[in-house]
């Protein structure tokens, strides 16, 4: 198995921090921007992760990448047995994804120490076959990552102290859950780990100006990003039977922010708009890119909510009380995206996040 990616991508250190807990043996390729056809070819677009599977079968999007993956190496499951606990985790995972990227994108590209370390990382690691001078590409990736990730995303003077405040209470939510237990929903890894690594290891917890916050503020945290990357399956898996107490103050965080801008971005898909507003916690965010694929999001999560029986569902409701997550049960979701009609992923052509890429 070959995973192409980077060792500062967000996506890519969620996959291999998976791999090595099941122990699936891969090896790391940088992701080849000067030479992109033979991964369009394969799975439709260039983003991080891509795997190629030692069979010649091709893999994109790191949740269904885990899916599957649980499926044909099922011991030490990621998955907790209790339906409203495994919904619960795959809420988390959505949040961690989607919505912590904002953060972890404005972090590492608006201040100029994290923006020149990452920048310096990236032209050498997947630049190697774009024929241009070094420092007109560092200046070519710094320019169209704070454009395309950072103004093209909402975040401007008014929102930026918002968007960073999301990421200290990503950091004091996780504290509280893990203030009893070695991970979110118990002693082993579980897919809500998973989901919050993405963001918490390779930027928050590796570039320069969040791992100062997260050190100094959220050791525990701290602690935990080294622990899942050194996770081993235990002999025997312990995940909660009830979402416990301590969970809360992150749900209330969900709610109020990722489920909102999955709602809003659903309803400017559905009006044909390229761009959409949207208020979050009394935060105006104007003109962010409309997705595809956070519609697709929007309705794994509807789909996966009504696959639960009346009770489990009614236990969800619960612990969801929030006029927000109402989006989770409503009958039908703003939009549709079309997208992957057929449950083909990971396999098959996939989509970009935003039409031009993630990294």
């Amino acid at each position: 198995m070959i995973v192409y990616g980077s060792r500062v991508s967000y996506y890519t250190g969620k996959l291999e921090a998976y791999l090595r807990y099941k122990g699936i043996a891969y090896q790391s390729a940088p992701t080849p921007y000067g030479k992109p056809q033979r991964l369009i070819d394969n799975v439709g677009v260039i983003q991080m992760p891509i795997v190629e599977c030692g069979d010649g079968r091709w893999m994109s999007d790191t949740t269904p990448i885990l899916l599957q993956l649980e499926k044909e190496h099922p011991g030490s499951t990621i998955m907790p047995g209790n339906p409203v606990v495994n919904f619960i985790a795959r809420l988390i995972e959505d949040y961690g994804d989607e919505w912590l990227w904002r953060s972890a994108m404005h972090f590492r590209w608006s201040y100029p120490y994290d923006r020149m370390l990452i920048s310096n990382v990236l032209v050498d690691e997947v630049t190697q076959d774009v024929p241009a001078p070094r420092f007109l590409k560092r200046r070519r990736i710094e320019r169209r990552q704070v454009k395309s990730y950072v103004e093209r995303d909402g975040v401007t003077a008014s929102t930026r102290p918002h968007v960073e405040q999301g990421y200290h209470r990503a950091l004091a939510n996780m504290t509280q859950m893990l203030a009893t237990r070695s991970f979110l929903l118990g002693d082993a890894p579980s897919l809500a780990d998973y989901g919050m690594m993405g963001p918490m290891f390779r930027h928050f917890g590796q570039d320069p100006t969040p791992v100062e916050i997260m050190r100094t503020t959220a050791p525990t945290v701290f602690e935990w990003v080294a622990r899942m990357w050194n996770a081993k399956p235990a002999a025997q898996q312990n995940f909660v039977d009830t979402v416990p107490d301590d969970a809360e103050p992150m749900l209330k965080e969900i709610c109020e922010t990722h489920l909102v801008q999955l709602a809003a971005n659903a309803e400017g898909y559905a009006a044909g708009q390229d761009r959409f507003a949207m208020t979050v916690q009394g935060c105006n965010y104007q003109d962010i890119a409309t997705s595809r694929y956070r519609v697709w999001c929007l309705e794994k999560l509807h789909k996966a909510f009504a696959a639960l029986s009346s009770d489990d569902q009614q236990a969800v409701r619960d612990l969801l009380p929030y006029p927000e997550a109402e989006i989770l049960w409503c009958e039908d979701t703003p939009a549709q995206s079309g997208y992957d009609p057929e449950n083909r992923l990971p396999f098959g052509k996939a989509i970009n996040v935003f039409a031009g890429g993630t990294p």
